[in-house]
């Protein structure tokens, strides 16, 4: 249970964060602001597990740079897509990701069960009616997106077999180099590169680079350690619920009865998603 709460933990950080980075990202260019996010993170998590690094195999090192490179791709295609699509698309299919996630899973020998598979399309119903449901968009786009849940769900997958093999923190500080220096070469090839001026832009780059960030991943990393895949997606899936809560706390935006109705159905499903294995003895959710 402890690691199904710190899952939550980051699920509430990363929701804090849609408000801050919403407007920081008027000021600067989206890549840019990842760059400048990922990068410290990567040098604080170096810092701190430069002993982990030094002990660093070739084949811990090959498997932080697929987990980085599927991060990275879920940023980019989900910035991109963004562009050409409407935000109630790009959050239901980017929400895709909880389905995704035990779908690939299948490709690996595992299966998520019958009660994984009905809290993950519960929470896929609510997703979209956060959203507020399909209002049109690009095809374009909506491909654009849909390619970043499959990144994310990928992540997941590559997260938990990674953490089972190498130490967390060394994998964490790969991915996060990763990150940071692919953000930071193609918005520097770009010619987007300004520095911050604004004092809540640089509060943005600090909570997100040192909370939603290098501590988050590293949670995420680590619960995972004890969390199978497929609920680890059903629990990050609460983010879009974070980030309606904070935004009308912080700054008065309403959600929407349908909206409303989404939250309930994503924290119902995770509800019993976490609790059914201390409910009554049932078969691992995922085996392989």
């Amino acid at each position: 249970m402890a690691a199904e709460a710190a899952l939550i933990g980051v699920a509430a950080v990363w929701g804090l964060t849609f408000v801050m980075v919403k407007d920081a990202v008027e000021e600067i260019p989206v890549l840019a602001f990842l760059a400048y996010r990922f990068l410290p993170a990567a040098v604080l998590v170096s810092a701190v597990f430069w002993g982990q690094l030094r002990r660093l195999t070739a084949e811990a090192a090959r498997t932080g740079i697929f987990m980085g490179i599927l991060l990275t791709a879920g940023y980019i295609f989900q910035t991109f897509g963004l562009e050409r699509t409407t935000a109630s698309n790009a959050g239901f299919i980017t929400g895709m990701f909880v389905v995704l996630t035990p779908l690939f899973g299948i490709a690996f020998g595992e299966r998520p069960g019958r009660a994984g598979w009905a809290a993950a399309a519960v929470s896929a119903v609510g997703l979209w009616l956060l959203s507020g449901g399909a209002r049109g968009g690009s095809r374009l786009g909506d491909a654009l997106v849909f390619l970043c849940a499959c990144s994310f769900a990928g992540h997941i997958l590559a997260t938990d077999h990674g953490v089972k093999k190498h130490d967390v923190g060394a994998l964490l500080a790969v991915q996060l180099w990763v990150c940071g220096l692919t953000t930071l070469i193609a918005t520097a090839a770009m010619g987007e590169l300004p520095l911050p001026r604004r004092e809540t832009v640089w509060t943005a780059l600090a909570v997100t680079a040192l909370g939603a960030t290098a501590l988050a991943f590293f949670i995420q990393s680590y619960a995972q350690k004890n969390t199978a895949p497929a609920r680890t997606a059903l629990i990050l899936a609460s983010e879009p619920a974070f980030a309606g809560l904070f935004a009308y706390i912080l700054v008065g935006e309403r959600l929407t009865a349908t909206g409303w109705a989404g939250a309930g159905l994503i924290m119902a499903a995770i509800i019993v998603a976490a609790a059914l294995p201390y409910v009554r003895p049932i078969r691992p959710q995922l085996e392989g």
